[in-house]
């Protein structure tokens, strides 16, 4: 079993609000195999116990493994037509409704084969790793049929065997209505809760369900039935919700238990306390806000107040946020929407795992799984300051060094 030490300053929670500070002086994270062992002062490390671990670095910042906790990393294709008709004033909603948007893009999925659908992933992933990240959420949605979506999914998978990174993969069958359904959303929501999610579960291709509640995709009520049948095969839920309108969608998944609710710009009170009172995350998405040119920001002031964890992610997909690079997200969390650096950074690492429902990593304490950063910064607001790339000096993941700058 492979026994390392690491030495600089460190990133660590606090339990005063889901705040964060940086302990002064050298601490050491102690890894053991797979697993963080200890969290301790330098000083401590001086005795015998631990002559025989091998030191892996000093001098920086650790942080836990960066965690994406929402992605659309799969799909065939690009959109880089729309970009330019958007520059050209046309809206997001108009291009959805000319069967652009999410729908093109289904086109070029599904004529993709699973082989081209991970080439053209690899390199998307590849830069992420490269700025940190360690867990990264993937979603389906670009399939909209039963064939298609298990597709998506097995690459999504299959990324995870090719790469040092964990995999959380995520049904969105409910995203878009196929051309096959243009006048029968309930039949197709009938596909996605009969047909979809039973196969996804039969084949263990899914570790959560989301939806997207909006009035260009999917209502509440249909999207409550989707809810109902991922429950019954024991998946846990997520939703795109208040992005473009407030319908309610957010309090909906809330009651539900859902593990996040996502975008959430047009979010009111009654969401925030719902989502208070179950426990749910809420993940800030500021890549399709600055891609969209978006003005409605989310109520991050009354999520602070009401305690509600905020998770950040970088939303990669073709269309609204094609931004592969998440220290990226960090940034854009504090100029656009006022979060803090270390709100910023809290949000892509416990509370972006807490938004996938993962309790073993995205902090620094012991018994987790030793996925771990070492920046050559000399303080984490530093990450959110700059959009810099070549920060990284080490990258651990499951104990493994994987990166070495």
């Amino acid at each position: 079993m492979t026994r390392t030490v690491l030495n600089c300053r460190i990133w660590r929670d606090v339990v005063v609000f889901d705040g964060l500070q940086t302990l002064d002086g050298l601490q050491a994270v102690i890894v053991e195999g797979e697993t963080i062992a200890e969290v301790l002062p330098m000083a401590k490390v001086e005795d015998s116990r631990y002559s025989d671990y091998q030191s892996m670095g000093s001098g920086g910042v650790i942080t836990p493994g960066l965690v994406d906790c929402h992605t659309h990393l799969v799909f065939g294709g690009h959109r880089a037509d729309e970009f330019e008709a958007r520059l050209e004033g046309v809206s997001y909603e108009e291009i959805a409704r000319c069967g652009g948007g999410i729908l093109s893009t289904v086109n070029a999925t599904r004529k993709a084969s699973e082989e081209a659908l991970i080439e053209s992933a690899l390199p998307r992933l590849d830069a992420m790793i490269a700025d940190g990240v360690c867990t990264v959420e993937i979603k389906s949605g670009y399939g909209l049929s039963v064939e298609h979506e298990m597709k998506m999914l097995r690459v999504a998978r299959r990324l995870g065997e090719l790469r040092p990174v964990r995999i959380v993969t995520t049904l969105l069958g409910a995203h878009a209505l196929p051309p096959e359904f243009s006048n029968n959303s309930g039949g197709y929501i009938d596909l996605v809760c009969r047909q979809m999610i039973p196969e996804a579960a039969r084949e263990g291709l899914a570790d959560a369900v989301d939806v997207f509640c909006e009035k260009i995709a999917f209502s509440v009520a249909q999207c409550e039935r989707v809810f109902a049948a991922a429950q019954a095969h024991g998946l846990p839920i997520k939703t795109h919700s208040e992005q473009l309108s407030n319908l309610g969608g957010t309090a909906s998944a809330a009651r539900y238990g859902a593990l996040s609710a996502d975008h959430i710009e047009y979010l009111d009170a009654a969401g925030i306390e719902a989502m208070r009172q179950a426990g749910t995350v809420a993940v800030i998405l500021p890549g399709a806000f600055h891609t969209l040119r978006e003005t409605q920001q989310p109520p991050i002031e009354a999520l602070r107040q009401a305690g509600v964890p905020m998770a950040v992610a970088t939303d990669a997909n073709p269309g609204t946020s094609p931004l592969y690079q998440p220290t990226l997200m960090l940034n854009l969390a504090c100029t656009l929407f006022r979060m803090t650096p270390n709100e910023a950074l809290a949000g892509m690492t416990a509370h972006g795992a807490r938004a996938l429902g993962l309790t073993n990593t995205g902090r620094l304490a012991a018994g987790l799984s030793a996925d771990l950063c070492r920046w050559n910064i000399e303080t984490p607001a530093e990450l959110a300051y700059a959009v810099q790339s070549g920060r990284l000096s080490q990258r651990l993941f499951r104990g493994e060094l994987t990166h070495e700058h």
